[in-house]
């Protein structure tokens, strides 16, 4: 009778100590990356009001472009993460060499599109006249460092399947340095303007890519596996990575429409929104790194044909989730007053935020859950129901919001239905948990 409850917190102890280790480097990480654009947007203002419009442009370009690709670092997570809780470090290491063959694949491809078209793009973003040329330039230089992006993605998602998330940390830290102060001696030491600003942005990112391969290199040869590019394998990273494609797709769609609607409620509704999206943003880093936590745990057990144990991390993960939401959720609600003057002066756009802000805060514990089932499923490697639970979401969330502006509700009403599409996403993601359906053991879904 009193052996259940001993080995019960003993378990969520061991569970408590695999998320912490994992979720808390994972988190520092994923701050230290949008500090490339922060750092870029600080030395880059200081030339002028042009540059600074051109480095925005070019910038939002080339954080779709990258983030589209992001399965790059989920799919090689799942994989590589069942193969360590199998037992076969060799070919979870060979499994992670394709999705970085992959990555070298498309980069190759972003470059050849991107290079000819970068005027063109930049003009369908709308630039002005003055700030074109700029934007041109720094997206022209930094398409350069894309393969490099790329490579950091999928290296991260085989350190992370490897249960490391301390070395990216370091490495996001060291490239974040090394960036700041190659913007700083080129654009001003070498006076190469925003053209030095995305060389600095291009080798800081070569040597992130340099830092991975060198480890994952290491790990390759200390456990006999292959280097060499192999058809197949980059084959199934492509066909695991597509329904991740499409989810990320119909995310970054839902994000957009959101930001049209907004726009047309007005420049006061368009201001609060960037603000509330910002922090919105901001919170989804720290419940990421739990669902991070997630995709290396989970990948493991079931590698492990440890069914008993995936489902008993997965509940721990899922009260985390909660716990971490309301954290979050008060934190909001306390900084209001203080958070909302950091970004306005105008009291109609404060006046906008607020409600929203409140929103955002209720949602939190929502967030965490829909993150860390999210995270739960994609360790699994349960891909195509992520994507088909994505567009249906899309689907419910589209009408919702562009009814927005016919209704009325301003801001406000646009976030609730945000947070109704996170609610949808919540009873997705908790149908296929339920089922049972995600658990598929073995070294291979």
């Amino acid at each position: 009778m009193t052996q259940a409850p001993v080995r019960t917190r003993t378990d969520r102890r061991r569970h408590d100590r695999e998320i912490v280790a994992l979720a808390v480097p994972a988190f520092g990480a994923l701050v230290a990356e949008p500090l490339f654009v922060m750092a870029d947007s600080a030395i880059v203002g200081h030339l002028g009001t042009a540059q600074l419009a051109g480095l925005g442009i070019a910038s939002a370009l080339l954080t779709t472009a990258v983030s589209v690709f992001v399965f790059l670092a989920y799919a090689t997570t799942a994989a590589v993460s069942r193969r360590v809780g199998a037992g076969d470090l060799q070919a979870a290491i060979r499994q992670g060499m394709d999705g970085i063959w992959l990555a070298l694949l498309l980069g190759a491809a972003v470059i050849a599109v991107v290079l000819p078209t970068a005027p063109s793009l930049v003009e369908l973003f709308g630039a002005s006249d003055t700030a074109a040329p700029y934007a041109t330039t720094y997206l022209r230089i930094s398409a350069l460092g894309i393969p490099a992006m790329l490579v950091v993605l999928a290296s991260t998602g085989v350190l992370r399947g490897l249960q490391n998330t301390r070395t990216p940390l370091y490495v996001a830290v060291a490239g974040f340095i090394a960036n700041a102060v190659l913007n700083v001696v080129l654009v001003y030491g070498a006076g190469l303007g925003i053209a030095g600003s995305a060389w600095g942005t291009v080798i800081a990112q070569c040597g992130m890519a340099a830092v991975y391969l060198w480890v994952v290199i290491r790990g390759a040869r200390r456990h006999g596996a292959s280097l060499r590019p192999d058809l197949a394998g980059i084959r199934a990273s492509a066909q695991a990575g597509m329904p991740l494609l499409v989810r990320t797709l119909s995310l970054r769609a839902i994000l957009m429409i959101a930001t049209a609607v907004a726009a047309r409620l007005g420049d006061a509704d368009i201001a609060a929104h960037q603000i509330v999206l910002s922090l919105w943003s901001l919170l989804a880093f720290a419940l990421d790194a739990i669902a991070i936590a997630g995709q290396a745990i989970i990948g493991r057990y079931l590698g492990a044909d440890d069914a008993q144990g995936a489902r008993d991390a997965c509940r721990r993960m899922v009260e985390w989730g909660v716990a971490v939401g309301v954290v979050l959720g008060l934190i909001v609600v306390l900084s209001r007053p203080a958070f909302l003057p950091l970004f306005t002066s105008d009291s109609t756009v404060k006046d906008a935020a607020l409600p929203a802000l409140m929103i955002v805060a209720v949602a939190q514990p929502i967030c965490g859950v829909v993150y860390v089932l999210d995270g739960v499923l994609m360790g699994a490697g349960d891909g195509p129901y992520l994507a088909w639970a994505m567009l249906l979401t899309l689907a419910v969330f589209t009408p919702a919001a562009l009814l927005v502006p016919t209704f009325g509700g301003g801001l406000t009403a646009l976030w609730a239905a945000m947070t109704l599409m996170m609610a949808m996403r919540l009873v997705t993601l908790w149908l296929r948990t339920r089922s049972g359906r995600w658990i598929v053991t073995g070294a291979t879904r």
